[in-house]
C-alpha cells in the first residue's frame, strides 16, 4: 500500500520498546542474560522451587513460609471440583472446539456465576488456578470419549497432567511439568498481559481481565509457537532430512517456528532449563528422535540465521514426549500465565491510571463532505 501523505514512521509503533507500566513482578534484559521473579533469578526459582510457591510468590508478593505454602496448596486443591453449571456447559460444548476458547467461556460463565465480591482478586486468582486443569481435562477427556479421572495428586503440575491425559504422571514427567509450569508463570508485559491490564485499568471485574488475556494468548503470533514448532519437528524422519529441508525452508524466505523473540536479543533465558528436562525426558523414555531432531535445527538456525530456540521451541518436545496432545500446549501455556495475569491485575490496581495511548493518524487530510449525489 502507498504510503499516505503524512505518514510518519515510529520505532514505537506496537510499543515496541516503551515502557507502558510500572511493575515489581518481572524484571528481564534484552540480552536474555537476566530474568526474575520478584527479585529472584528464575534459574534459581525453576531448579529449586514449586509451581504453588511460584504462584503464591506472584500474588502475594513474597516467598510463603512451610505453613503458608501448604494453607495455599490446601485452598487451591479445594478450588479444583466443577460447578454444575460448569459441567453443563462443557457437555454443551462441541468436540472440535478451540481448546483456547473453551477456556475463554468457561472463564467467562465463571464471571457470571460467581462473581468477584468486594473486589477480592485474590480469591478469584486462587479459584481460577485450582478449577482451570479441571475445565480444560473434563472437556478433552469427554470430546475424545475418555474417562475422566478422579485424581489424588497434590501438586497442580500432576494434576494438569492426570487429567489432560487420563494417565498419572511419572515423577520425571510431574517434575517437568512443575518447571515448565514457573517457566509460563510470568514474564513481564506481553501482550496477552499487556490486555489483562489495559483491561484492569478500566476497573473491569477480574474475570474480564483473564478473558482478555485468554483471547490475546490465543492468536498464532503470540501462544501457538509451541505447537508450530511441533508441526515443524513432526515434517522430519530424522535430523539430516531435518537439516535439508529447514535449509531448503530459509532459501525460500519462510517463517520457521520456535526461534528468537520479540524482547530477547541473544537468548532466551528460558529456553536451555526447559531444553534440559526436554533431554532427561527423551532419554528416560529410550527414544531420543525427537530431541536429536530438534538440536539440529537449532544448529541450522544458529549458524544460517544466528537466530536462537525460545522457551516454546524445546518445550514441544517435552510436551510430546510426556504424551500431551499438541492442541492442549497453548492452553496449559494459559493455565500457568493465569498466576502472572493475576499478578499484573492486582498490580493494576493498586496504583491504577487509566490505559489509553495515543495512535499516529496516517489516513487522508481534511476534506469537505460531498452529498451522496454528487459521489
Amino acid at each position: 500500500m502507498a504510503k499516505i501523505k503524512g505518514f510518519k514512521s515510529d520505532s514505537t509503533i506496537g510499543l515496541r520498546g516503551v515502557k507502558a507500566v510500572n511493575t515489581a513482578l518481572c524484571s528481564l534484559s534484552v540480552e536474555g542474560m537476566k530474568l526474575s521473579y520478584l527479585g529472584y533469578p528464575l534459574e534459581q526459582l525453576a531448579e529449586k522451587s514449586t509451581f504453588e510457591e511460584v504462584s503464591y510468590l506472584l500474588i502475594n508478593g513474597e516467598l510463603p513460609t512451610r505453613n503458608q505454602l501448604s494453607g495455599w496448596r490446601e485452598e487451591l486443591i479445594s478450588n479444583r471440583p466443577l460447578p454444575g453449571f460448569i459441567e453443563r456447559l462443557l457437555e454443551m460444548m462441541m468436540p472440535d472446539s478451540a481448546p483456547m476458547a473453551v477456556l475463554r467461556t468457561a472463564v467467562s460463565m465463571l464471571g457470571n456465576e460467581e462473581p468477584e465480591q468486594k473486589n477480592d482478586g485474590k480469591k478469584v486468582a486462587k479459584r481460577l488456578l485450582g478449577v482451570l486443569p479441571t475445565i480444560l481435562g473434563s472437556w478433552y477427556l469427554k470430546s475424545q470419549r475418555k474417562e475422566i479421572p478422579v485424581s489424588e495428586e497434590n501438586t497442580l503440575a500432576g494434576y494438569l497432567l492426570h487429567m489432560v491425559t487420563g494417565k498419572r504422571p511419572a515423577k520425571i514427567e510431574r517434575d517437568m511439568m512443575n518447571c515448565s509450569l514457573i517457566l509460563y508463570a510470568e514474564h513481564e508485559l506481553a501482550a496477552s498481559t499487556f490486555a489483562t491490564r489495559v483491561c484492569a485499568s478500566t476497573l473491569s471485574d477480574f474475570h474480564s481481565c483473564i478473558v482478555s488475556g485468554i483471547g490475546t494468548l490465543a492468536g498464532p503470533l503470540h501462544g501457538g509457537a509451541n505447537e508450530a514448532a511441533l508441526e515443524l519437528l513432526g515434517r522430519f524422519r530424522n535430523s539430516d532430512e531435518a537439516r535439508t529441508g529447514v535449509l531448503h525452508m530459509l532459501e525460500n524466505k519462510e517463517l520457521v517456528m520456535g526461534f528468537g523473540h520479540a524482547v530477547y536479543k541473544e537468548i532466551d533465558p528460558r529456553s536451555s532449563i526447559i531444553r534440559e528436562w526436554a533431554h532427561k525426558l527423551c532419554a528416560e523414555k529410550k527414544d531420543t528422535k525427537l530431541f536429536e531432531i530438534a538440536e539440529e535445527i537449532e544448529r541450522v538456525m544458529w549458524d544460517q540465521k544466528g537466530l536462537f530456540p525460545n522457551l516454546d521451541y524445546y518445550t514441544a518436545v517435552a510436551y510430546r514426549t510426556a504424551g500431551i496432545p499438541a492442541s492442549l500446549f497453548t492452553p496449559i501455556f494459559a493455565i500457568s500465565r493465569c498466576c502472572g495475569w493475576s499478578a499484573h491485575i492486582l498490580e493494576q490496581r493498586a496504583s491504577n491510571k487509566l490505559v489509553r495511548p495515543l495512535a499516529n493518524y496516517v489516513g487522508p487530510e481534511e476534506r469537505e463532505y460531498i452529498p451522496i449525489d454528487e459521489r
